[in-house]
């Protein structure tokens, strides 16, 4: 399903030069998603995450759980920020990324932004697979993940395009993303 918030010949004309940076839950598959995208399009795979650890030193749930979120969103923008400055990169971002004023202006301002959403049952079921997410730890993926949409569904409705993200293959994800860029 696609949804639009810009005309579809303005991001086409976009996706020729800007990067393209993935939003949404945790779970949607932005890194699997991104990095077929990433393939298809010729274009160079990043996912903000890694980058982060990497600048860190650390992973992800270490700065959670040493520093708190905000010392982590503050990280998270800077980074983001700097990955912004490559041309015809596809980029992953973290669940909450988007959700910062300041990273959301930027990405909205310097790429193509698109939403992959998808219905809290396959979030859960693909979180599931993993113990890597600091938000998840101890507590329902039910009740966090559904806590999480309900805040953050306005924030990824800024995105230029939002395309639905189900328990079907990623790659019919990958050619609806690419079917709206040319269209």
């Amino acid at each position: 399903m696609l949804s639009k918030n810009v005309s579809r010949s303005d991001a086409a004309q976009r996706a020729e030069r800007r990067s393209i940076v993935l939003v949404g839950m945790m779970g949607v598959g932005k890194s699997t998603i991104g990095r077929r995208l990433a393939l298809r399009l010729g274009y160079e795979f990043i996912d903000a995450d890694d980058e982060i650890e990497l600048a860190a030193n650390m992973s992800v749930s270490e700065i959670f759980e040493r520093y708190g979120e905000a010392y982590f969103r503050d990280g998270e923008r800077r980074v983001i920020a700097r990955l912004m400055d490559g041309d015809r990169t596809v980029i992953a971002t973290g669940g909450g990324a988007f959700c910062d004023a300041a990273t959301r202006a930027l990405i909205l301002d310097r790429a193509i932004s698109i939403w992959l959403d998808a219905p809290i049952e396959t979030l859960v079921e693909r979180v599931g697979r993993r113990d890597t997410r600091p938000l998840l730890r101890g507590r329902d993926p039910v009740e966090v993940l559904t806590e999480l949409m309900a805040r953050r569904r306005a924030f990824y409705a800024e995105a230029a395009l939002r395309i639905q993200s189900d328990d079907g293959p990623h790659d019919r994800t990958v050619a609806a993303i690419l079917k709206a860029l040319k269209a």
